[in-house]
């Protein structure tokens, strides 16, 4: 456990470059395996496709369970590690584990229950809301083996090492690539099963990852000396990982029900619309890789240096991961906006669906920076163990603020569907506005106290 200890000691730009591009290229073949799966989905029908996209949001319940309780595990091993008190990172890593996989089982039970009114709500019906549930019920199914990479991740991203889960992302990849149509089509003793297929390899590739990350996780040494009894609930641990975690979750959570609002306005307007959004949302993605990657980083660096009372390189990490995303956002605005029309019809050949991603994509590119400077002042946020604020944050730029434009600007101003696009642009660059004048009071508290204990 060696590498864990330079996060508080090496250069900072070194550290972000060390732990930003291997999480950047992981999560690259991620949204390339959704773009797989997006692409396959059409070469069915593009009611399929459209089915994807409404489910969506729906899908994001697992995505933002996992990725919050991640998040604020991180960021409690991290701090933990940084104190220099392993004893206690181990204990959050094991409980870590048992407590993704106990809140697996009741998102199981919940999304099961309440998919088919969502999908409803969203305006399937029929054989729409047949192939829908088809999907998501196979997913939720999977539920545990979604919680249990992400959990198994946090522990290795809090000692700086996110070259494992770019290695499963990676291997998740290639694997789609045989198993969607393998699954789709069948063969090999495999019936044809269409859209079923899709949703099974997405869950047998989460279980292969669980089975690799878990090994890692071994090979790491921070499990060392643990017992099989410490899988037992701790309540006070269990506690602080809700604590920490559930705020994230709840974030990424409100970013979900963002995407269901969007779509349900979006859905007014026709299945074409909420295609073309689905596909353009993915290309967008991919645009916004690095700076999941940057996140990562932000959110480890900071923490261990949180929990090392190094305040001055906690400044620091957020001023260097914001410029390095200044660089590579600019790149990521002229190509998307130059190359719109080009990247959806790489997925598509539907004129209107085409028409209705591009003129999105055209807006979305210069929203791209805004992503960036919220992304990484809530994970310094969550990293000085102050994750709160980004629900209130989620509740506004997701739920409260777009409402309210997305009406005026459709019924109010007859935008149509522009209404929604230049409605995401302008809630998105406000929630930024507010985030960057939030978290820059609480860091410049943490920096005048650095200061002060100088002195």
């Amino acid at each position: 456990m060696k590498q864990q200890n330079q996060l508080t000691m090496a250069p900072i730009p070194e550290l972000i470059r060390q732990i930003a591009i291997p999480a950047s290229i992981g999560f690259f073949f991620n949204t390339m395996y959704n773009v797989v799966d997006t692409y396959f989905g059409g070469l069915i029908s593009t009611q399929v496709q459209a089915a994807l996209s409404l489910s969506f949001p729906i899908f994001f319940i697992i995505i933002a369970m996992g990725s919050g309780m991640a998040t604020g595990t991180t960021a409690l091993i991290a701090t933990a590690i940084g104190e220099g008190n392993l004893q206690q990172a181990r204990l959050f890593a094991v409980q870590g584990i048992a407590f993704g996989v106990i809140l697996s089982f009741f998102l199981t039970v919940i999304g099961l229950l309440s998919a088919p009114f969502l999908f409803s709500l969203l305006g399937a019906s029929e054989s729409y809301l047949e192939i829908c549930l088809n999907y998501m019920n196979t997913i939720f199914f999977g539920a545990p083996f979604f919680m249990l990479t992400y959990m198994l991740n946090a522990i290795l991203n809090a000692l700086g090492n996110t070259k494992p889960y770019r290695n499963f992302l990676v291997a998740g990849f290639f694997l789609n690539l045989v198993f969607d149509p393998w699954f789709i089509y069948g063969g090999l003793g495999i019936p044809p099963m269409r859209t079923l297929g899709i949703a099974i390899a997405t869950v047998l590739i989460q279980l292969i990852g669980s089975i690799y990350l878990g090994t890692r996780v071994f090979q790491s040494g921070i499990l060392k000396g643990s017992q099989w009894t410490e899988l037992h609930p701790r309540k006070k641990t269990f506690q602080e990982i809700a604590r920490q975690g559930f705020p994230a979750s709840a974030n990424t959570f409100t970013v979900g029900l963002g995407i269901f609002v969007i779509t349900y306005f979006i859905s007014k307007f026709g299945k074409e619309a909420v295609a073309g959004y689905g596909i353009a949302t993915r290309v967008e993605q991919i645009a916004l890789l690095p700076t999941i990657g940057l996140n990562i980083a932000t959110l480890t660096i900071v923490a261990q240096n949180n929990g090392a009372r190094l305040f001055g390189r906690i400044h620091e990490a957020v001023k260097t991961a914001l410029l390095y995303g200044g660089a590579v956002m600019s790149l990521g605005t002229a190509g998307v906006f130059m190359f719109a029309e080009n990247l959806m019809g790489f997925f598509t050949q539907d004129p209107p669906v085409i028409e209705h991603g591009t003129t999105y994509l055209k807006i979305a590119s210069f929203v791209l920076y805004a992503y960036t400077i919220m992304y990484i002042n809530i994970a310094a946020l969550q990293g000085i163990k102050k994750p709160m604020f980004a629900i209130w944050i989620g509740l506004y730029r997701q739920i409260v603020a777009p409402i309210i434009v997305f009406y005026a600007l459709i019924h109010l101003l007859d935008l149509g569907i522009k209404g929604i696009w230049w409605g995401i642009f302008s809630v998105t660059w406000s929630a930024t506005g507010i985030t960057l004048l939030y978290s820059r009071r609480l860091l410049r508290k943490n920096l005048a106290l650095c200061s002060d204990q100088r002195v």
